[in-house]
C-alpha cells in the first residue's frame, strides 16, 4: 500500500524518491576518457580531466538555459569553469604543444 504516493515497485520494496542523472553519462564519459587518454588507463592526465570538465560544464550550461533561476547550479558551473582554467594554464606553462592540440580537439578559444 501507498498512501498519498504512487506505488512503484513491490510491497515492502525501498523506492528512492530522488534519482538524480549524471552529469556526465557513464558511457559517454569512458568514451570521453578513452579518446583523450595518453595510454591505458589514464583518468588523471590534464587532457583527460579537461574534456570532462568540458563535458560537465556543457550539461550545465543547457541546464542553466532551461533553468535560469538555478543559482546554485550557476555557482556550481563557475567553480567547474575555474578549474577547467587552472587545468588549462597548467597544461599551457608546461606543454604547449599539447595545450594547443587540446584547445583545437576541444573547439575552446574561437
Amino acid at each position: 500500500m501507498c498512501p498519498g504516493a504512487p506505488c512503484n515497485g513491490t510491497p515492502g520494496e525501498k523506492v528512492s524518491k530522488k534519482t538524480a542523472a549524471p552529469t556526465v553519462a557513464g558511457v559517454a564519459k569512458e568514451d570521453i576518457i578513452k579518446q583523450y587518454a595518453l595510454s591505458d588507463g589514464d583518468t588523471g592526465s590534464p587532457e583527460v580531466q579537461i574534456a570532462l570538465l568540458t563535458a560537465r560544464i556543457a550539461h550545465l550550461t543547457g541546464h542553466l538555459q532551461e533553468h535560469k533561476h538555478d543559482h546554485h547550479s550557476r555557482r556550481g558551473l563557475l567553480l567547474l569553469v575555474g578549474q577547467r582554467r587552472r587545468l588549462l594554464n597548467y597544461l599551457q606553462n608546461n606543454d604547449i604543444e599539447r595545450y594547443r592540440s587540446l584547445i583545437e580537439r576541444l573547439g575552446l578559444r574561437r
